[in-house]
């Protein structure tokens, strides 16, 4: 079962991602709240696996409790909600941590892929802000091309990180485990100094480590 927790400030929207949630076979709604003034208190109670952020509440804001929840609790897989597609907003989210950012507007089954795609360590975003987060960061110029010393198979790992991919499908791309996944991309993290799919992804595009 994937726990889920929900903050959302719209009472009409947290009611219907928690019936979907409950109503959807391997997912369990294990809260939902109308603010994230709390959140590392609520995390801390709740034990989810995913969160569903709202990014902009009254209060502390969906990015800051991102931050907050990923600095106790990296484990945690955060898909950032918004009815905005600004490039700030998403940048900021990315750096705060979160595993993903989609669109309010986005279908319920699609919602659902998400959850899944995050639990299982991929980096889901509706398509149009992918587009503008690669696009943006492969225009940026870097400063250097260090060299992180991350090795053939682990560039190969990112590169699908990269594509989308969530760690089942490495795995069977790439003909190994999912725990020889798991163990590459840990190790990638120490090498590239960073805590989430999106900081190594966002790395990896701006910085050109892999093509």
């Amino acid at each position: 079962m994937i726990r889920t927790i929900i903050f959302d400030d719209n009472a009409d929207r947290r009611d219907s991602l928690g019936m979907l949630i409950q109503a959807t076979a391997g997912l369990e709604l294990c809260g939902s709240f109308a603010d994230a003034n709390s959140a590392l208190n609520d995390v801390a109670a709740s034990k989810p696996d995913v969160v569903l952020m709202d990014i902009g509440m009254p209060g502390t804001s969906g990015i800051d409790a991102a931050r907050i929840i990923r600095s106790s609790y990296p484990e945690v897989h955060i898909i950032m909600q918004t009815v905005f597609d600004d490039q700030e907003r998403i940048f900021e989210a990315i750096k705060a941590g979160a595993s993903g950012y989609i669109l309010k507007s986005t279908p319920p089954q699609r919602i659902l892929e998400a959850i899944h795609d995050a639990n299982e360590g991929g980096s889901p975003f509706t398509p149009s802000i992918a587009a503008r987060v690669i696009n943006f960061f492969r225009e940026q110029v870097p400063a250097d091309n260090p060299d992180y010393g991350l090795s053939d198979r682990e560039k190969e790992v990112l590169t699908f990180l990269v594509e989308g991919m969530s760690y089942k499908m490495i795995a069977t791309n790439m003909n190994i485990s999912y725990n020889t996944v798991n163990s590459h991309i840990k190790k990638i993290y120490d090498k590239l100094h960073v805590h989430s799919v999106g900081e190594a992804v966002s790395k990896a595009i701006q910085q050109k480590i892999v093509g």
